[in-house]
């Protein structure tokens, strides 16, 4: 094996942002995990196996016997929060987990406490926490999540930093090339407090990406999808990764969209509905943040099955996706698909899904996968979009100024994440996507 990755020596600090249900969630599995008292379940970096080498040489081996991955152990947390509600306060209060499964780490909870947000509220209306910066625009907002890095390293003594959104979908921020087109223009529009073009969340990402820790974004957020964000992660040597968790519907999606074009049955129409009861949910029930999870729900379904590559079965369908806000569920969110086929001769058909899942337990282990293997990247050398973590993600970033298409078919995801953990230990990157 010739393995050039640096070891994963020391702790690790994760640094979330939002300390919500799908945060409080991570953590508090990673600590009972630690102590014994549950499985990470549905983390690829604690079970899956992947194969390297071929013929005799043909073994299946876990990405930590691949890769130098970080332990759960090494892990220490921090978050920012509009609440200063502590983790535990947090996890109560989301009703995602029962009592006995928080109670026996209670006391890690709650000494996570967290730092004040670096928050707008014109870009989350229905949030009303009062845990904020006072800050005088976006420059002095990012020079302090960067001093809440750098206390936090000293503090804890970590040897590297992970940043991860967690938080709320904010409105929708569409890309505007005189701000977002390079890093010279974002900072003056910081300086100048242009408060339309630059989001929160771009504060915590450029000081992420400053402070030397890679930054992934978990809401749909325009965040790092800018070249300027490209650029900042290329001077500093720092992997980036977004947007948005796929958890339920979409994971179902880009699964699910393959079969029918591997089967080449036609297409008419995908209609796809969710009610889900969270602060996500009351968040998106405000229409302009609807409309940033809306742009990036829809674009799966089209660079799977591409009707200039088969007019005869995908020209002209209907696909639309909905969100309601109901509070009854809370967490456990429901997604219906709708989806009329056509086959032989054109002849209509139905299927139909119904995913009963709950939101925080599907986001967890994908936190945790994002965060090791981002990682596991800064130190393999790697740095920019890390395409190769698009398997988690609804709307995976890609360089749109070149005209690149992502990659949504959940398999062509997963080839490429393998292929990547094969390299970075010393594997060849054997597997091809057509």
């Amino acid at each position: 094996m010739n393995q050039t990755v640096k070891p994963a020596d020391g702790k690790l600090g994760i640094m979330v942002v939002g300390c919500g249900a799908v945060a409080t969630t991570f953590f508090t599995g990673v600590f009972m995990a630690r102590k014994g008292l549950a499985k990470p379940i549905g983390s690829l970096t604690q079970y899956d196996k992947i194969r390297v080498g071929s013929g005799k040489e043909r073994k299946y081996l876990k990405y930590s016997e691949i890769v130098p991955l970080a332990q759960l152990s090494d892990i220490v947390f921090a978050t920012w929060d509009v609440y200063p509600q502590n983790a535990y306060q947090a996890a109560v209060y989301a009703e995602v987990l029962q009592q006995k499964d928080i109670e026996p780490v209670r006391d890690e909870l709650e000494k996570i406490v967290p730092m004040k947000a670096a928050f707008d509220k014109n870009y989350a209306k229905r949030l009303d926490g009062d845990n904020v910066k006072d800050v005088k625009n976006r420059w002095e907002m990012t020079e302090a999540v960067r001093e809440d890095i750098r206390q936090f390293k000293k503090d804890y003594g970590v040897s590297r930093v992970v940043v991860i959104w967690a938080a709320s979908t904010e409105i929708y921020v569409p890309v505007h090339m005189p701000v977002h087109g390079s890093i010279e223009s974002l900072e003056k529009a910081m300086k100048e407090n242009d408060v339309e073009h630059v989001a929160p969340s771009m504060c915590y990402a450029y000081a992420a990406l400053s402070e030397g820790a890679p930054f992934i974004m978990g809401a749909p957020n325009t965040t790092v999808d800018i070249p300027a964000m490209w650029q900042l992660a290329e001077k500093t040597g720092m992997p980036i990764a977004g947007k948005d968790f796929k958890t339920g519907q979409t994971l179902v999606k880009s699964g699910f969209a393959p079969i029918i074009g591997t089967r080449c049955l036609g297409l008419s129409g995908w209609f796809s509905t969710n009610i889900l009861g969270n602060r996500d949910g009351l968040v998106l029930d405000e229409p302009a943040n609807f409309r940033t999870k809306e742009v990036s729900k829809l674009s799966t379904l089209e660079t799977i099955l591409k009707p200039e590559e088969q007019p005869d079965l995908y020209t002209d369908y209907f696909h639309k996706v909905r969100i309601n806000y109901y509070p009854p569920r809370n967490d456990s969110k429901e997604g219906w698909d709708n989806i009329d086929i056509f086959g032989w001769m054109g002849y209509p058909m139905q299927i139909k899904i119904n995913f009963l899942c709950r939101d925080s337990i599907l986001a967890a282990p994908l936190l945790l996968d994002l965060c090791l293997l981002s990682d596991l990247a800064l130190r393999a050398g790697r740095h920019g979009i890390q395409r190769f973590l698009s398997f988690y993600l609804k709307s995976p970033m890609h360089d749109y100024t070149q005209g690149e298409e992502p990659v949504n078919n959940l398999y062509q995801q997963y080839t490429m994440l393998k292929n990547a953990i094969r390299e970075m230990g010393g594997y060849l990157p054997d597997e091809e996507i057509d």
